[in-house]
């Protein structure tokens, strides 16, 4: 009986189908010999000296030996309260104080990096590595975030000047290049201060970064707000709800519901956009990795390196969407008022 069964599978698949068969066997044959080569390279033959001999430079650049507490204690509190908010804080108080935590995150790194108040200051110019990068994203996005909720709600305006003053913005920031934007930030900005004041690095790419990626959240906000039906404004109106009220108490809330999957995107897309500071001089993730390839002691390493760079930003990527995927299921309950 088995002999028999053996028997129909052979028919069914090796001789009725003997093209598919032997294109999979070499489709398999070759991915096999390529793990080989590729296990073979990773284990027995790749320099991974160069990523675990400068750890402490990808995680926070130059800054200063004695005071490298000071990033360190700032990520492992992005982590510990990336863990929170993933696996859902079980205090009702925990939950409210929340979203205050994520913003309050951003001037304790300022005060952490920047000194002051009884630490020792450190210069911008030795900021660097993942440190600086999860900076520039997460400083960027606070500004940017209600910056373009201001823009989609202008846009959305009665008053023709502010509709079409925020339009012209909008479009005219997503036609030009990011770099082009990061350049003006970085050359451009400092011709127009004033003598003797004098704006950091980091501050300019924080602000060109806020200015390129508010335009988008701007359209991405805007979206939400148009899929929003026209009856809930009739029936709010009709409750005696001011203009203001219903853009800010129903309006919004629900358009960045919509928009959640996107604006976590946006997130995503600027933290991966920062490695286009290594042209302009910072020494984030990739201007590390630029400047220890120059280095005689590690020159051909091409590979181990770039390779530690990708995992390293999908680890970093793969957990921001992990916090949006959250945040989109806690929020989940406000959607059936879009029904």
């Amino acid at each position: 009986m088995k002999r028999d069964k053996l028997r129909d599978f052979y028919r069914r698949i090796f001789v009725s189908r003997p093209f598919e068969v032997y294109i999979s066997l070499a489709v398999f044959t070759t991915i096999a010999i390529l793990f080989g080569f590729t296990f073979k390279w990773f284990f027995l033959e790749a320099n991974w000296e160069v990523v675990s001999a400068n750890l402490p430079l990808y995680l926070f650049g130059i800054f200063p030996d004695d005071q490298r507490w000071r990033p360190a204690t700032w990520l492992v509190i992005l982590i510990c309260l990336s863990i929170v908010t993933i696996w859902g804080p079980r205090w009702w108080w925990l939950r409210k104080i929340l979203p205050l935590t994520w913003i309050g995150v951003v001037p304790l790194g300022i005060f952490l990096l920047s000194g002051g108040l009884g630490i020792l200051p450190v210069a911008s110019r030795s900021w660097g590595g993942l440190t600086l990068t999860i900076f520039l994203m997460m400083c960027s996005s606070l500004i940017a975030f209600p910056l373009g909720v201001i823009l989609a709600i202008a846009r959305q305006s009665e008053l023709p000047i502010v509709k079409y003053l925020s339009a012209i913005y909008i479009e005219v920031i997503r036609a030009i290049p990011l770099i082009a934007v990061l350049f003006f930030g970085q050359l451009l900005i400092p011709l127009f201060l004033p003598l003797g004041l004098e704006i950091n690095r980091v501050s300019r790419a924080i602000f060109a970064f806020s200015l390129f990626v508010a335009a988008y959240v701007a359209e991405d906000i805007r979206g939400g707000l148009q899929s929003i039906p026209i009856s809930q404004e009739e029936a709010a109106k009709s409750l005696g709800l001011s203009k203001l009220q219903i853009t800010w108490l129903i309006l919004v809330p629900q358009a960045l519901i919509i928009a959640l999957p996107a604006l976590g995107n946006q997130a995503i897309g600027l933290l991966q956009n920062t490695t286009l500071m290594a042209i302009l001089g910072l020494v984030e993730l990739l201007g590390i990795s630029q400047s220890l390839l120059a280095n005689p002691a590690f020159i051909g390493s091409y590979i181990e390196v770039y390779l530690w760079l990708a995992f390293v930003y999908w680890f970093v990527c793969t957990f921001m969407a992990l916090l949006s995927r959250h945040l989109e299921k806690t929020m989940s309950f406000s959607k059936p008022m879009l029904d």
